[in-house]
């Protein structure tokens, strides 16, 4: 199967990796903060923020592209500031699809955190705070161990689903060989193509061993965590 790919279907599947390795690694510490925040904090706009986390979940995915596309496109305020003051140009490139992929599997990514968080008993956190230990140090040495399973629940969760991603993607970064094109987008440029179904069955067979893989990683090492954790 993997020596049947050629060197353009590689690059597809190697893109898609670096894509969901980036947007997981670039978006876990917020999602950690997030999650953190709705679970334990009560504030004004926890609703407003709560909804703003999942709306991807419920937008059409083709809707979310187009809404990063004039957001951070070179037209977009956004996309305008980061080019004419960094030099960072995120639509049509890779980079853009990295974003678009942590905007789709942030949702996920916050949802796993946030139940793991709210799974520990908040009185362990109340004992260290009263022994005088301040908050930042509470939550990294009592609250960070406790939820580390579910950050690494999250993180392989979203690394899966932004190897999914294909709505948003092709909207915000278009569909460019090489350049922007990852995996489910070269699966559906072979489908476009007659007689490209046998090209898109072997990208399928990776896509689905890529996914298996990851969820079968994430259930191992969140076991081990805990099994680590409690000591067993």
């Amino acid at each position: 199967m993997f020596e049947a790919l050629s060197a353009e279907e590689w690059r597809a599947v190697t893109l898609s990796l670096r894509v969901s390795a980036v947007a997981t690694a670039l978006s876990l510490p917020l999602g950690i903060f997030v999650a953190y925040a709705l679970a334990r904090w009560q504030f004004r706009g926890r609703q407003l923020l709560n909804g703003l986390v999942h709306l991807p979940l419920i937008l059409p995915p083709v809707v979310t592209g187009y809404l990063l596309l004039i957001t951070f496109g070179r037209k977009g305020y956004v996309g305008q500031f980061l080019d004419q003051w960094f030099g960072i140009v995120l639509a049509f490139r890779w980079t853009g699809a990295a974003l678009a992929a942590a905007v789709m599997a942030f949702p996920l990514m916050v949802r796993a955190i946030r139940l793991t968080v709210e799974a520990v008993d908040p009185k362990l956190e109340e004992a260290a705070s009263t022994l005088g230990a301040p908050r930042l140090w509470v939550f990294a040495t009592v609250t960070l161990p406790l939820v580390l399973p579910g950050i690494v629940a999250g993180a392989i969760l979203a690394f899966a689903k932004a190897m999914g991603e294909f709505g948003a993607t092709i909207t915000f970064v278009s569909n460019i060989p090489g350049q922007t094109q990852t995996l489910p987008s070269a699966i559906y440029a072979h489908l476009q193509v007659p007689g490209g179904d046998d090209q898109a069955f072997r990208l399928v067979l990776v896509a689905i061993v890529i996914a298996m893989a990851a969820l079968l990683l994430s259930e191992w090492v969140s076991r081990a965590v805990a099994r680590r954790i409690s000591g067993q």
